[in-house]
């Protein structure tokens, strides 16, 4: 039964009761208004009117509203419900149309892309090619961003609206990953944004006009974001909810306690030791999916001497001891990833030897996963001139991957058994970020998610070059030479074909020597209210308009 066929025939004080109907008096008097008793009871048809509000509790915070300012998955997942990129990707990853119907190389150096006719923003105005314009051309100019999505418009050299339809990108070099880079990208309304024009502009509403499926209501940093229905939304799957609060509950315990006590109707990323139980529970539903994200470790390579590594004494090392392979890989083999997964993840995990998952474009499945194998290890770190071992403190965020902070200390358990004593420092994601980009930690934990294992090696094992929008997420700034002239050259072949060979054999190349440590492949999963259901997604996004359905009364 619909929220708006809910209420008896025989009136709504038979509906509400008593008790709704006592709410519904508070309620008004909180207002100031002046209401008598019987318009009192006719407010008390707000309950039914709630089943048409959708309540997520989210796993990490929202940091901004603002869609090219923080390239941080918990935002970009949560800005796609108010702005849209050209490119889309579907459930499984693969690119379909967005904003942009159709695209197309004129040529090596120029694409094409045809807008969506009709579409409009949310304050009335029409999409145009100049409002694309301005959204390609505006990453660039944002200074201080905490994750930058400047990386993906680096390679475009001009953007230029043809007609109002119809915008033609030309690159530098032949560049195929221009309609992938594209779907990073939210358009923004010209408009809206010129006539505020700061990020904090988009966190109060002014700015945030875009042309999604919901309109920004409000936005509380660190608890909660609501949105309205967009009624004129273009797409075909439109949402069944009139309203949507995401609520921001970082902490498993308190948001498995919203979902069992009815405080949210769904919530991401179940803890997994509370998944079977969940799933047991006959008025929830569980939702598996295997997604593309990859946590990794990456290392310091381009200090001589790194900060969080002493000798056994605590005394700094006149060497930065990763710049070894040898040690590299010793760290590899010292990490029981089977362990990790059965006993940390709880099975909802795949171990890993690719930055991307098996699927993904550019899966290597020919690079074996580092098996367990600390005497190795040892003979390894003995052999680089590390038979006593080292002290090394590692950093991870605390509240942005499934068990992130005890994935992170059972690494240090490992580590120091062979002979790296090894402490955790964790953070707050939104602490963690900045500091970890900047490169300042000795090892650091990252997670990553990617339809492309070829753009994965240019972000994360690129030689950092900000012109070529190369390295924007190594943080150990590590550097192969001729892996960036294998990606310069891959990055030009148009057939899919070729160019998949091409990634598998640079994920090989890029990834021999270890200069990240792959640990594994999450499954992600959701919890709903019985009666509800969500398709889930490889790309762990949690999207309200796919949410169908209704909750239990």
């Amino acid at each position: 039964m619909s929220g708006r066929s809910a209420r008896s025939a025989a009136g709504p004080a038979a509906a509400c009761g008593f008790a709704a109907a006592g709410r519904a008096l508070r309620c008004a008097r909180a207002l100031g208004l002046t209401l008598g008793l019987t318009l009192a009871l006719m407010v008390c048809d707000l309950p039914a009117a709630l089943a048409d509000t959708l309540s997520i509790g989210l796993s990490s915070d929202v940091t901004s509203m603002d869609p090219q300012w923080n390239n941080s998955g918990p935002n970009v997942s949560l800005a796609t419900h108010v702005f849209e990129p050209l490119t889309l990707t579907d459930r499984n990853g693969r690119l379909v149309p967005g904003l942009a119907t159709s695209w197309r190389a004129v040529d090596p150096l120029t694409w094409e892309f045809k807008l969506r006719p009709g579409v409009r923003f949310h304050d009335g105005s029409e999409l145009t090619a100049d409002d694309v314009v301005f959204s390609i051309e505006r990453p660039k100019k944002l200074e201080g961003s905490p994750a930058s999505f400047a990386s993906f418009v680096r390679p475009i050299v001009e953007a230029t609206a043809v007609d109002k339809g119809t915008v033609r990108i030309r690159t530098a070099t032949p560049h195929v990953l221009v309609p992938y880079d594209l779907n990073s990208i939210m358009i923004v309304s010209r408009k809206a944004t010129t006539a505020a024009g700061t990020s904090a502009d988009f966190d109060s509403g002014r700015s945030a006009i875009g042309t999604g499926p919901f309109r920004l209501v409000g936005f509380r940093r660190g608890d909660r974001v609501e949105l309205a229905r967009n009624d004129a939304w273009w797409g075909t799957q439109k949402p069944v909810w009139d309203k949507v609060v995401f609520r921001m509950l970082a902490n498993d315990a308190a948001r498995i306690a919203s979902l069992l006590s009815g405080d949210v109707d769904a919530i991401e990323n179940v803890p997994t030791a509370d998944v079977a139980k969940i799933a047991a529970d006959a008025r929830f539903t569980v939702v598996r999916q295997t997604s593309w994200r990859t946590l990794f470790w990456h290392l310091d390579q381009f200090r001589d001497v790194t900060p969080d590594v002493t000798d056994k004494a605590g005394k700094p090392l006149t060497r930065n001891p990763f710049k070894d392979a040898r040690v590299r890989l010793a760290i590899s083999k010292a990490i029981n990833r089977d362990a990790i997964v059965s006993r940390v993840m709880e099975g909802l995990a795949v171990p890993a030897s690719n930055l991307v998952a098996p699927g993904i474009f550019g899966y290597n499945a020919a690079i074996p996963v580092e098996a367990y194998d600390p005497a190795g290890a040892k003979k390894l770190l003995a052999d680089a001139g590390y038979a006593d071992g080292f002290q090394l403190t590692l950093h991870a965020p605390n509240n942005r991957y499934v068990n992130d902070a005890r994935i992170a200390e059972t690494v240090a358990a490992l580590l120091s058994r062979v002979g790296i004593a090894t402490r955790v420092e964790t953070q707050p994601w939104t602490s963690y970020l900045p500091h970890a980009r900047a490169g300042e930690y000795s090892m650091s934990l990252v997670g990553w998610g990617s339809s492309l294992g070829d753009n994965t090696i240019k972000n994360h094992l690129a030689t950092v070059d900000e012109a070529k929008g190369y390295g924007a997420w190594n943080f150990g700034r590590s550097s192969h030479p001729e892996v960036d002239r294998r990606l310069d050259r891959d990055f030009t072949l148009f057939d899919d074909r070729q160019r998949e060979d091409a990634a598998r054999s640079v994920a090989a190349l890029a990834l021999k020597d270890n200069p990240v440590i792959p640990l594994h492949h999450e499954v992600v999963t959701w919890a709903l209210k019985r009666g509800l259901a969500y398709p889930g997604r490889v790309d762990q996004f949690t999207f309200a308009w796919q949410f169908t359905g209704s909750r239990p009364r």
